[in-house]
């Protein structure tokens, strides 16, 4: 099958990789040729490590680059699918929607791989709404097992199933989801990073305290300050403020330290600068980062 990725970036040259390693051919977009490849150099990193550990033969490696083609353009789109994962912003993916409805054929189905945004409007900016459906994969896309199916309230019973069976098709297992702000991954996990950072805003324990207590008393596999890190707090914070916005209730209301943050530019792992410090230690490891004076 053909499939087009909007967006080569963490989300997007994930997707491209796992679609390329069942055998479908990729069209990878951005909106340059430069992130393009940076996409297309990242997924032929994670197959160099999988070579290098016996998981991948080389010959396969080529076969799976061989299937992503770079298309820095919407002109002549013959597909049968369009995936969209780009920056978590509605102005841009509406743009983005309207721009896919154009351009690809009347029967392709247009995908969102978004966290938290209405499918439902997003069906509306087109003239195939029942077309139109939420494909959430998690993050990092090879490895994690989830893929949420949201269905807008005119999505159709075979644009769902579709989808449903390719993320089968891809390892994954899907799990149908209602179209409400957040749909269940990010309304439940996004809320407690946030009140992970309250914690820390209100100086009640520090980014190592928070963390730990989290890894070694609730088993989870990482700490919330070093998972928000992960996703990018830029991604968190438009999160919170659609589940602030969509269920006008103040217990999403956004960490005013995270909005201080990501005003900052402190993005997470990506700038280098989050809770914790990318580029301080010789060896790799992150450090927690020295709170800012309030």
């Amino acid at each position: 099958m053909r499939i087009l990725v909007v967006g080569a970036g963490q989300m997007g040259n994930g997707i491209a990789q796992v679609l390329a390693a069942k055998g479908h051919e990729v069209l990878l977009n951005d909106i340059d040729e430069a992130r393009i490849r940076a996409g297309i150099d990242a997924i032929a990193k994670r197959l160099d490590r999988d070579v290098e550990k016996g998981r991948l033969t080389p010959e396969h490696r080529g076969d799976l680059l061989a299937r992503i083609d770079a298309r820095p353009h919407f002109h002549d789109l013959d597909v049968a699918l369009a995936i969209e994962a780009a920056t978590e912003r509605l102005d841009l993916k509406l743009d983005l929607f309207r721009v896919l409805d154009r351009n690809t054929p009347p029967e392709a189905l247009l995908a969102s791989n978004t966290s938290s945004i209405s499918i439902t409007v997003l069906g509306a900016a087109t003239s195939k709404p029942e077309r139109v459906v939420g494909m959430h994969f998690m993050n990092p896309v090879p490895v994690m097992k989830l893929v949420e199916i949201i269905r807008g309230i005119a999505t159709s019973d075979a644009t769902f199933a579709f989808v449903r069976d390719l993320a089968t098709e891809l390892d994954k297992t899907p799990v149908e989801v209602r179209d409400f702000p957040g749909f269940i991954s990010n309304r439940v996990l996004l809320p407690m990073i946030n009140e992970a950072i309250y914690a820390l805003y209100e100086g009640v324990a520090s980014v190592e305290a928070i963390d730990t207590v989290m890894k070694l008393g609730m088993n989870h596999p990482m700490g919330p300050l070093t998972l928000a890190d992960f996703i990018g707090l830029d991604t968190c914070l438009a999160i919170m403020n659609v589940l602030h916005e969509g269920f006008a209730d103040s217990k999403y209301r956004p960490c005013p330290l995270l909005k201080q943050y990501v005003a900052a530019g402190w993005l997470g792992k990506k700038s280098g600068r989050g809770f914790y410090d990318y580029t301080a230690s010789p060896n790799g490891t992150p450090v927690a980062a020295p709170m800012p004076v309030r």
